[in-house]
């Protein structure tokens, strides 16, 4: 288990706290956590204001996560928390004899994916995964988990760790110190699972979950 940052190649986008602040109502957030065309097509108050495929996001990212864990022809990859699966068709751009699946809790995001990848996509849930045990080489999860309350996040830590055989790596909400908790909170649309990377960690072990990790705070 190790803290890295596979995500450093990913481009930052400028974040605007104040907005947020006046944004980041009860029912803007209620509205968000149906994960619905809202969210990812919607006003940007409610998500990502327009969530349309760009390569500039994932190329650097895939081919990262594919030095670091030594990926090849036939390797089985999930997405958990896949969207519209921008990153999966990165992935089959990189190398299409990569064996990928995805899954996403948004009946919208799977409907309305890059057609390429829209047969190896499917909507579940993270803490429920349709897969047998052992069944991936790389399991990825990228802000997803947290949305989940505590306990139903904690099962998703083991769900994972149950259809990985070895390699995972997980981002979620998190912090360090005062400010940075209090630009998380702010800035905070969907996570119901939101704690100090020190709990993080318990957290971690005492779900028995082994992979890489890393934090996401604004």
């Amino acid at each position: 288990m190790k803290e890295i940052n596979l995500l450093k190649n990913y481009p930052i986008t400028k974040r605007n706290l104040d907005e947020a602040l006046v944004e980041r109502t009860d029912e803007v957030r209620e509205i968000a956590r149906k994960f619905d065309k809202d969210f990812f097509d919607g006003e940007r108050k409610y998500g990502y204001g327009g969530y349309n495929y760009n390569p500039k996001f994932w190329m650097d990212v895939v081919k990262d996560f594919q030095d670091y864990y030594e990926l090849k022809d036939g390797s089985k990859i999930l997405d958990v928390g896949c969207g519209k699966g921008f990153m999966i068709y990165d992935f089959l751009k990189l190398n299409p004899k990569f064996e990928i699946r995805g899954i996403d809790i948004s009946n919208y995001a799977i409907n309305n994916c890059k057609k390429e990848v829209a047969n190896i996509l499917q909507v579940a849930s993270c803490d429920n995964l349709p897969f047998e045990d052992n069944s991936f080489d790389l399991v990825i999860s990228i802000n997803t988990i947290h949305n989940l309350e505590r306990d139903r996040c904690g099962k998703s830590l083991r769900e994972i760790n149950r259809v990985s055989k070895k390699n995972k790596f997980i981002i979620v909400d998190a912090y360090r110190d005062d400010d940075e908790k209090e630009k998380m909170f702010t800035w905070n649309l969907t996570a119901k699972t939101i704690m100090h990377v020190d709990e993080w960690l318990k957290f971690f072990e005492e779900n028995k979950y082994d992979g890489d990790y890393y934090w996401f705070n604004p």
